[in-house]
C-alpha cells in the first residue's frame, strides 16, 4: 500500500518524526546523542504521549535471559525509537533497531539520526514473525 496512513501506527510515528524535525530545527547538528533524546522526550510528552526514556529491553534464549538493552525512547508503549547523533547512518544502527524489535512485543521502531542533516528510517518486526522463530519471551 502506498498510502502512509494505512501503516501499522502511522499517526503516532508521524507525530513522533514531526517532533524530530522540531528538535533538529531547534537545535541543529553537532550535540551529543543524549541532548536529542533528552528534547525529544520533552516535545513527545509536550504532544501528550507517553515517553519512557532508556527502555530496557531483555534478551532471552532458549527461554533465558542471555543479556539485555536500553532502548533510547518508547513512546506510548507501540513505537521504540533509536537515536543517533552520527554523520551517516551505518547499516549497524539499523540491525540494532531490528533487534529490539525482535527481542519486544513492540512491532514498530524508528531510527532517527540528528547529524548533519536529519535521517529517519522506519522498521517493523511483525510478533507473528516473532513467534513463528520463537523470539518472543514468555508472557
Amino acid at each position: 500500500m502506498s498510502d502512509l496512513t494505512n501503516y501499522q501506527h502511522a499517526d503516532l510515528t508521524s507525530l513522533i518524526i514531526k517532533e524530530a524535525y522540531h528538535v533538529y530545527n531547534k537545535l541543529g547538528y553537532g550535540f551529543v546523542e543524549s541532548v536529542y533524546e533528552n528534547s525529544l522526550a520533552i516535545r513527545l510528552r509536550k504532544a501528550g504521549l507517553k515517553v519512557e526514556c532508556q527502555y530496557p529491553i531483555l534478551v532471552y534464549f532458549e527461554g533465558e535471559v542471555v543479556g539485555d538493552f536500553k532502548a533510547d525512547i518508547l513512546a506510548n508503549n507501540a513505537v521504540i525509537i533509536e537515536l543517533k547523533a552520527v554523520e551517516k547512518l551505518h547499516p549497524k544502527h539499523e540491525v540494532q533497531l531490528v533487534n529490539y524489535l525482535k527481542s519486544t512485543h513492540i512491532e514498530v521502531g524508528l531510527l532517527i539520526n540528528f547529524g548533519e542533516e536529519l535521517q529517519i528510517k522506519r522498521r517493523v518486526f511483525s510478533n507473528a514473525r516473532k513467534q513463528a522463530e520463537n523470539r518472543l519471551p514468555k508472557s
